[in-house]
């Protein structure tokens, strides 16, 4: 065994970098690269002596420090994660009192910038849960933690008057990381649906009137795991499979006539689980060196699942305390369905530009939901939803040293319809006029900023997003809704298990 140590001391620190630090026999290849830093005379000498076991030794014992130091951090967020998303709300839509609240986009990070497209995106360097197949473009030294948050300010108007809220939540976490060969993982905890929403509306009797209040809190949460395979340079495959939980409550408020000090409510709450499984395909075919283009197929099953509702109608004092407890019930075997799945897309990118279309269809129509909770039947409940975005992203030179020259601009738009109807009450006598839905026109625009680790070569971004969103309704005595948000999110980029320096 032969022992190569070229060795460069630093200025006044005592520091080593064994640059090329290598095993040779007369079959063996080089087989490892190691970096030191503030090693002692001893310790460099353990290693240097023929790499004996001691040596193996210290290297391995400073490498189990190295990750559990990397993955401690990255535990504790995801712990603040998991206890965020059960107690977040993450929406003021009006209209998230109906179905399972308002619907969340899969795509993340960078992707929302561009419209939300997702499914023709194959990129290494960021996460893409809305395309599991997408996974198997990470290397097998790449590890990616991903997480967002974000702020929103919605403006709500019916013609003439105007009413304004704020909210803010964690958004998403979620890793990727190579497995084995051309095999890739991913795991992240991701919304699916969020219900938020306060109103007043009167109501008349021959002698008083009075104002009954709704209110929701709650949605649906999934933790996926999902792997990818690349079959062959040109085609990957992929699938998630998620659990699939959360906990949906309304309530409705309304005083006693006969009454100053007490009020009435019934609430009504459900829980929701069930397992849910995403299939991807992406094939991607070169034009050139630098261009390639990439064509994105995704599936999800429909879902057939039961759930428990919890009924509860009390009266309350004026301190919020109840008096009387007039149902408490437990409704089992209640019937949800979650729809079937299609979505495509297709990208081109080159090293400066990249540019993608999405569409995906949902099958929402006849899909079974409780009456009980929203008194609206399975003909007008739903609709079959479909959602169109388009975007791009422009760097000038991703390889120049001066940061404004790479940084990434992105845009995009979106259009879909909504895939649950409401129910319409006149303004004057609130009485039922009908049931029906809206449209959505979405408008984002974001940049990432760069960071390369100096040491290791890896580019890490900061992705900051603003959107716009208008909520049309397509029928009178319908609520419009106006949304600003912004966004922030980190992409980490670091080796696997290997990081190419110890203490």
């Amino acid at each position: 065994m032969r022992t190569l140590l070229p060795i460069l001391a630093l200025r006044h620190h005592v520091r080593l970098q064994i640059l090329n630090f290598s095993l040779f026999n007369n079959k063996t290849k080089p087989i490892c690269w190691l970096q030191a830093k503030n090693m002692s005379s001893l310790q460099f000498k353990k290693i240097h002596s023929g790499l004996n076991s001691q040596g193996i030794v210290f290297y391995l014992q400073n490498r189990m420090k190295k990750v559990i130091k990397s993955l401690f951090p990255l535990l504790t967020l995801w712990a603040f994660a998991s206890t965020a998303f059960a107690q977040q709300v993450g929406t003021n839509s009006l209209y998230s009192r109906y179905g399972y609240g308002q619907l969340s986009n899969p795509a993340i990070g960078a992707s929302e910038s561009m419209g939300g497209i997702s499914y023709g995106l194959r990129r290494s360097q960021e996460v893409n849960p809305g395309n599991p197949a997408s996974y198997s473009s990470l290397d097998t030294l790449t590890f990616v933690f991903d997480y967002g948050i974000s702020g929103h300010y919605s403006i709500y108007s019916d013609g003439s008057n105007k009413q304004n809220r704020y909210n803010g939540n964690l958004d998403y976490v979620a890793m990727q990381f190579p497995l084995i060969g051309k095999i890739a993982g991913s795991f992240g905890l991701l919304p699916y649906s969020k219900v938020g929403y306060s109103f007043g509306r009167e109501q008349s009797t021959t002698d008083f009137t009075y104002q009954e209040i709704y209110s929701g809190s709650g949605g649906l949460s999934q933790v996926y795991g999902g792997i990818a395979w690349e079959l062959f340079k040109f085609a990957s495959i992929g699938a998630n499979v998620s659990y699939l939980f959360g906990n949906i409550e309304h309530t409705r408020q309304l005083p006693l006539i006969n009454s100053n000090t007490l009020a009435r409510i019934k609430t009504d709450k459900f829980r929701f689980s069930d397992v849910k499984f995403d299939f991807g395909l992406q094939l991607t075919y070169p034009l050139s060196r630098e261009e390639s283009i990439t064509m994105g197929l995704v599936y999800s099953p429909k879902i057939n699942s039961e759930s428990t509702i919890y009924p509860y109608d009390r009266l309350i004092n004026s301190s919020g305390q109840v008096t009387q407890q007039l149902e408490s019930d437990t409704l089992t075997h209640q019937s949800f369905q979650l729809p079937n799945t299609f979505g495509a897309g297709i990208s081109y990118r080159n090293d400066n530009l990249l540019v993608g279309i999405d569409g995906s269809y949902q099958t929402w129509k006849d899909m079974q939901y409780p009456d009980y909770l929203d008194g609206m039947t399975s003909e007008t409940r739903f609709n079959n939803r479909y959602r169109l975005s388009a975007g791009a992203e422009y760097v000038n030179d991703p390889l120049s040293r001066s940061l404004l020259q790479r940084i990434r601009f992105r845009a995009g738009l979106s259009f879909a319809n909504s895939y649950n109807n409401v129910n319409i009450y006149h303004p004057t006598n609130s009485s039922l006029v009908g049931t029906d839905g809206f449209k959505e026109y979405g408008f984002n625009v974001g940049f990432g900023i760069p960071f390369r680790d100096m040491y290791n070569g890896r580019v890490s971004l900061l992705n900051i997003g603003f959107g716009y969103s208008l909520l049309e309704p397509n029928a009178t005595y319908m609520i419009k809704e106006e949304v600003f948000k912004i966004s922030l999110s980190m992409s980490i980029n670091e080796l696997w298990f290997f990081k190419r320096q110890f203490e």
